[in-house]
């Protein structure tokens, strides 16, 4: 594999630093994570290089995006970024693989990119894996009470459900409420730039 293998993508450029600035406030200074679709790879090469005592395991369902984030982590030179591994939260008992418990669980930008069985499934799966106060931050956007944050939002979900009609921008009280069900409660939203959220989720005892 070659560097030509790493995929960039302009909204993982401009979204990192926020994300990590959110990120270096609730994440342990020591301990193992996960990220589940981790797509060109991007954003967990530089948390890997923020938090150099966290193990870092990203995963994608996608072959390239595999690729990419292998390059990506190659190029970054650092030694806590484990090989991607294939895992879709689609699928019953995918956390079975993962060996846990975990500290955290990050996953940004595919809940409206999904069916909401992959909501549900990283849910089930992270209620599973997470230490007893362990963390999942989740990041994009969301609706407020049944409605969008701004009509640039509105107009991505409906772009969004003419690709799929199982995507669209889900509603945060629903994915909150789908979270307690797998014994996760909301502990904070961070409203962030461009519309979206950082959502912090904690495993109860």
């Amino acid at each position: 594999m070659t560097d030509a293998a790493a995929r960039s993508a302009p909204a993982a450029e401009r979204n990192r630093e926020p994300i990590l600035a959110v990120l270096r406030k609730v994440l342990p200074a020591k301990g193992k994570a996960l990220e589940i679709a981790s797509g060109t790879g991007q954003h967990i090469a530089a948390f890997a290089a923020a938090f150099p005592g966290i193990d870092w395991q990203p995963s994608d369902p996608d072959p390239a995006a595999r690729d990419s984030i292998a390059s990506w982590a190659a190029q970054s030179d650092v030694t806590n970024l484990r090989k991607p591994i294939e895992l879709d939260t689609r699928l019953p008992g995918w956390h079975a693989a993962i060996p846990g418990p975990l500290d955290a669980i990050l996953c940004a930008n595919m809940i409206h990119i999904a069916p909401w069985a992959a909501c549900e499934g990283l849910m089930h799966g992270a209620g599973s894996l997470l230490r007893p106060g362990g963390l999942l931050f989740l990041y994009g956007p969301y609706r407020r009470e049944n409605r969008h944050t701004a009509p640039s939002n509105e107009a991505f979900d409906g772009w969004l459900r003419e690709q799929n009609a199982a995507w669209g921008v889900r509603d945060l009280e629903a994915v909150s409420d789908c979270a307690g069900v797998a014994g996760l409660s909301l502990e904070e939203t961070v409203a962030m730039p461009a519309n979206n959220f950082s959502l912090i989720f904690r495993r109860s005892a």
